[in-house]
């Protein structure tokens, strides 16, 4: 019997969040007992059940009504009763998340028809834009034949311990390249839900919102196959901000959805009111294609100016910090989880941002976070907001605390910090998904230990969900032994199941197709979006009113860029005002201008092309062809504009020398428009910088990973925390 009730979306400037039970107030004039709203059931191949003058999905298709199919139940009972009816196989794969994309468009043009973009991928996880070719095997980069098929409990383990040996990995990517743990692959998909059992999956895929729509709806009615009909919950990492150094597993870059400033340019807006609007909007546009669970955002803070995930963050004030990302938790999710919901993983607990000597826990090199100035604290402010908000999940680092009260193991494995700490002291009832890997390739402190006890480890420290597995042989086999307390695989499974339950999944997890492109990138979120662009560039110098740029005035304006992957050349393009928006004349060359504009744009610092040597914020070790710019300004008056991702070091262009620079501004990923109407005057610069920038290489070295820059002292900041001014 096929059944699709489809969801009815309609496109308003700012949607109410749906109720998955609505309490309707009929009552008549004779006080009869209110009814309760039916809600859209979506269904592909189970029964509908009608009873009471309410329908049902007959999900295990047993032919009556189990608690867990009734919708007029608390999430908690209809959890437990499902609970009883899940075999211990069912529970640990239920346990696991990790990769898996769909065949992708690439794929599907190269298969001469025989293959549709949003076809299920039984070819592995894949990476950015697809999979169906091959499987990634347990090597890094290893190809595994498609037709090689794979019984649960099988196959190497991500290529960095097995169960009994020593790994050959320390962990996480080389410069050379590679798959960090499990993030690039997984199993084909109808192994994952039908011989692992999974029902949590990433979706690192980069395509159309038609096609992510349609796979979605494919991988819900293949769940719903199954013996018990328990939907997927399908995850990604952030899809609505601009970066320009997006790596695997951190961001998937540019996508189809609407485009807002990075995580670092809508803090630098000062702007609460619009980051919810930018978290509503952006709730939508996910919703509507099926991804229901957020691995975002994070609440570390960026107090260690070298560290490679500081565009990721919104900034080195935790007070601040903390207002977004309750803003953030709110917009997404609602004040609490329902049906109109995207349940948020708030990471990384309890802040990454403080590793020794600016290196990333990814790596063995990395893996300690330092508290020189006694500052540990301060990095619970932000996690604070995001439990009271309601986080339905939270994610700790790979890192392992250095110098503290806390065990020195890794924190997915640490009961002080997850147990004690976070759940204790801070109150989180939430689930706790570990970071993708810590089992495999980023074990620290418990390098010593075989995966079944780094399992059992991590059990106890809190761990719910896993991140980066998807064969549950390894799990199974430490429930079996009995060396973890059933208690603790029961209570995980709960707490996954209530989030499911909350969000209406077991209701209705499909989607409307024609909606969904519609919603995605849609005219009222795309001017919401644009308005954040704008004020999210800073101003941070303007001598003699250099700008705004008088009418009739010939400028040159330069982009530069390089990329991030690789030995890629410089990017360089001239804004050319074909269309006449700007009463400025924008010329070709340098020497025909009155004025010039250079947008540097720096392309160090990536999370996986880390070599392990010290991190140099200087321009120069960052992609940036100096003597190049200053080339340039040093024949006419010129404006420098500085894409930071980092708080750069800026002093081999910016320095007593360049007489002939009065303007500096600062962006954090927007838009070339963005920037001309700024200096144009059409738009006042309001935006206010999310960290303090250093002077020097020198005051790099010597300030303290876990203090803000703020707090560093007088001569450490060229920019200080919150500048900016506007005409």
């Amino acid at each position: 019997m096929y059944i699709d009730m489809k969801p009815k979306t309609k496109l308003v400037g700012k949607l109410l969040f749906p109720a998955l039970i609505v309490i309707s107030l009929c009552f008549n004039s004779c006080g009869r007992n209110p009814k309760i709203a039916q809600p859209e059931l979506g269904a592909r191949s189970v029964k509908i059940l009608d009873l009471d003058s309410y329908r049902f999905k007959d999900l295990n298709r047993n032919g009556k009504l189990d608690k867990y199919e009734d919708w007029r139940l608390s999430p908690k009972i209809r959890s437990l009763d499902l609970l009883s009816q899940m075999s211990v196989e069912e529970k640990a794969g239920f346990m696991l998340i990790n990769s898996l994309n769909m065949v992708g468009a690439r794929a599907a043009e190269a298969s001469a028809g025989r293959l549709s973009a949003s076809d299920l991928s039984e070819g592995g996880g894949g990476g950015f834009g697809g999979g169906g070719g091959f499987e990634r095997g347990g090597g890094y980069g290893q190809e595994r034949p498609q037709n090689a098929t794979r019984q649960p409990g099988q196959g190497a383990r991500s290529g960095a311990r097995s169960d009994t040996g020593t790994g050959t990995r320390s962990g996480g990517q080389d410069a050379q390249g590679g798959f960090v743990a499990n993030m690039n692959r997984g199993s084909g998909t109808k192994t994952m839900v039908k011989g692992f059992h999974n029902r949590h999956f990433i979706l690192r895929s980069n395509e159309s919102a038609q096609v992510t729509a349609e796979w979605a709806n494919k991988l819900q009615e293949l769940c719903e196959g199954e013996p018990l009909g328990i939907p997927a919950v399908i995850a990604s990492n952030p899809r609505n901000n601009i970066t320009t150094n997006a790596s695997l597993g951190t961001s998937v870059g540019t996508t189809v959805f609407t485009s807002w400033p990075g995580e670092l340019g809508l803090s630098a807006m000062r702007d609460l009111e619009l980051v919810h609007e930018f978290a509503d909007d952006s709730r939508q546009e996910w919703i509507a294609v099926g991804l229901r669970k957020g691995y975002m955002y994070m609440a570390d803070l960026s107090t260690e100016p070298r560290w490679s995930r500081v565009n990721g963050t919104f900034g080195e004030n935790s007070e601040w910090v903390a207002k977004i990302i309750r803003e953030v938790v709110l917009g997404f999710q609602g004040t609490k989880l329902n049906s109109g919901s995207v349940a948020l993983t708030t990471k990384h607990f309890p802040g990454g941002g403080s590793g020794k000597d600016g290196q990333d826990s990814h790596f063995a090199r990395g893996k300690a976070e330092i508290y020189p100035g006694g500052m540990f604290k301060n990095n619970l402010i932000p996690f604070k907001a995001a439990i009271d908000a309601g986080t339905s999940a939270i994610m700790p680092y790979y890192s392992l605390p250095e110098g503290t009260e806390y065990e020195e193991v890794g924190y997915a494995f640490n009961k002080g910090v997850i147990n004690d700490l976070l759940r204790g002291e801070l109150g989180f009832k939430g689930i706790i998904n570990s970071d993708t890997g810590p089992l495999t390739s980023m074990p620290w402190g418990v390098e010593d230990l075989t995966k079944s006890e780094r399992y059992a480890k991590a059990l106890r420290a809190g761990v719910n969900l896993f991140s980066g597995e998807s064969d549950p042989a390894v799990l199974l086999e430490v429930i079996k032994s009995g060396s973890v307390d059933m208690a603790l695989i029961d209570s995980s499974v709960c707490r996954l199941l209530k989030e499911k339950f909350e969000l209406g999944l077991f209701e209705n997890p499909y989607v409307n197709v024609e909606e969904a492109v519609k919603i995605v990138n849609n005219e009222k979120f795309r001017e919401r979006a644009a308005l954040a662009m704008r004020k999210s560039i800073v101003l941070l110098r303007n001598e003699n009113n250099t700008l705004p740029v008088k009418p009739n005035t010939k400028v040159y304006f330069e982009s530069l860029q390089r990329g991030t992957r690789g030995q890629q050349p410089d990017t360089r393009d001239v804004y050319l005002d074909i269309n006449h928006q700007y009463d400025a004349e924008f010329v070709k060359t340098p020497e025909e201008a009155d004025i010039i504009i250079l947008w540097v744009q720096p392309g160090g610092n990536s999370l996986f092309r880390s070599t392990g040597e010290p991190v140099s914020l200087s321009l120069s070790k960052c992609g940036v062809d100096v003597d190049y710019v200053n080339s340039i300004t040093a024949k006419k008056q010129a404006v420098l504009i500085i894409n930071y991702t980092n708080p750069w070091v800026i002093n081999e262009i910016y320095n007593e020398e360049t007489k002939n620079v009065t303007g500096v501004l600062a962006t954090f990923g927007t838009t070339s428009d963005a920037i001309l109407d700024i200096i144009t005057g059409k738009f006042n610069p309001t935006g206010k910088m999310p960290f303090s920038t250093p002077v020097s290489d020198e005051a790099v070295e010597k300030q303290k990973e876990d203090v803000p820059g703020y707090m560093e002292g007088p001569g450490y900041a060229l920019f200080n925390y919150d500048e900016g001014i506007s005409y």
